[in-house]
């Protein structure tokens, strides 16, 4: 039995659960970092007298960094390590948020929070890479889902945060707080977090063999006499290995939904305090409705995560994406009544928080360990993009005189195509595994 299979079938213990809880910490503050600008909108806003556009670009160029990070950075994981990755990009980003609390004008802002997202696109990727990696099969979906749980976390955490401190202190504070707390946990991850057992063995790099077994006595396995025979191509990372036969459909699939949920996600999510101020909802209504849609979003990764260690990963997903798009506009049907609003975006928070869960867990076990950081970088980089268009065109329709509340309209459209998506994806997928199958029933992957 090779150590990769050993580490799939083994039981999880109290170490491999405390990796996946560091990962998790990992969210929690990325979900503080990413949220920050939303839930300083309003007072950044009415500091700078800036307008509904140019407080878009300030809500979307955190996403852009985001998508650069995704895209650069964290697949150089698969080349220098995750660990190696995740400490430089959490440096990356605790420096944007200590600029943040300094800048002068929204174009400083704006650039500070292009730099703070460089440093989560890299963090979020290989924290998901990572969680997936030091878990059993059985468990790497719950795994992998909690980390959405540690996003919501985190939101929720800056949400109750920024309301106090904005009032005591200004919106300065709030990014100050998120540099001290992002900076904390580089320390920690530095001190005790991991490389993760299954790059060392497939890159091999100085010393792999010690590091392996030092890691490997702490889960539990069986200590490894020799490095395992690894072959060139299974060392070599390549984009080109997402576009075989194999993998084709399913990248340009996984793509397509990352591109759609996340934009309808992060419009939620970025926009939706500012709206129902807008629409006639005082701002701590509007800033406490947002807190409550992330206290959603934590319950649905908890319940993606329970569910898919149960149930095929992509029957759990389709449901979500199907209830997400109905309550969204549910939820347009009641934002004039507050209470209403208030648990209905509940439901909103958790059902949209649990297909971001469920697609981050859908992409990990996609893609095998050598093109691992780079798959799952390269979809997040694709869904970073959609989360830069929409709070960004938004910002451009509310200018345009759109109705505020017609924009979620776009949202319930975007996890309905999503939903197709999964559906293409899956049919490819029950394809690739039956033998029985003929080659005229799978879709080409050209």
């Amino acid at each position: 039995m090779d150590l990769k299979e050993e580490l799939g079938q083994k039981k999880m213990n109290l170490y491999q659960w405390f990796i996946v809880a560091l990962c998790i910490l990992l969210n929690i503050v990325d979900g503080y970092d990413v949220m920050v600008m939303a839930f300083t909108s309003t007072s950044v806003s009415a500091d700078w007298q800036i307008s509904s556009s140019m407080l878009g670009i300030l809500l979307s160029i955190g996403f852009i960094g985001m998508a650069l990070g995704s895209f650069i950075l964290a697949p150089q994981a698969d080349k220098i390590g995750r660990r190696n990755i995740i400490l430089i990009c959490l440096f990356i980003c605790g420096s944007g948020m200590l600029l943040s609390a300094f800048s002068q004008n929204a174009f400083q802002l704006a650039t500070c929070r292009l730099i703070t997202g460089l440093g989560i696109g890299g963090i979020l990727t290989n924290a998901s890479v990572v969680a997936n990696e030091f878990s059993s099969l059985k468990w790497k979906s719950l795994s992998v889902s909690l980390l959405s749980m540690g996003y919501a976390v985190g939101a929720v955490l800056g949400g109750m945060i920024a309301y106090y401190l904005i009032a005591l202190h200004g919106w300065r504070s709030v990014f100050l707080l998120g540099s001290g707390l992002t900076f904390s946990v580089f320390l920690i991850c530095l001190k005790i977090l991991p490389e993760s057992l299954e790059y060392l063995a497939v890159k091999q790099p100085k010393y792999a063999l010690e590091r392996i077994n030092k890691i490997g006595t702490k889960i539990g396995l069986t200590p490894l006499v020799e490095m395992p025979a690894i072959t060139l191509t299974e060392q070599r990372t390549s984009i080109k290995k997402l576009f075989l036969a194999q993998l084709a459909t399913q990248t340009i699939c996984l793509w397509i939904a990352f591109f759609m949920i996340m934009a309808g996600f992060y419009f939620i999510l970025s926009w939706t305090p500012k709206i129902l101020a807008m629409a006639g909802m005082s701002m701590e209504q509007g800033v406490n409705l947002g807190i409550f849609l992330n206290i959603g979003g934590i319950l649905g990764a908890i319940l993606m995560g329970s569910i898919s260690s149960r149930f095929q990963i992509h029957k759990i997903l389709a449901i979500f994406l199907v209830a997400t798009a109905i309550a969204i506009l549910l939820f347009i049907v009641v934002s004039n009544i507050y209470n209403y609003a208030l648990w209905v975006g509940i439901l909103v928070g958790m059902l949209a928080n649990g297909c971001v869960a469920g697609l981050y867990a859908l992409s990990t076990v996609t893609y095998p360990t050598e093109i691992r950081a780079t798959g799952v970088g390269l979809a997040i980089s694709m869904g970073r993009f959609g989360a830069i268009l929409a709070p960004l065109g938004a910002g451009y329709f509310l200018d345009a005189g759109i109705s505020p509340l017609n924009l979620y309209v776009f949202a319930s459209i975007f996890f309905a195509v999503a939903f197709i998506m999964l559906l293409i994806s899956y049919h490819h997928y029950k394809c690739s595994i039956s033998s029985s199958r003929t080659s005229t029933e799978c879709f080409s992957p050209s």
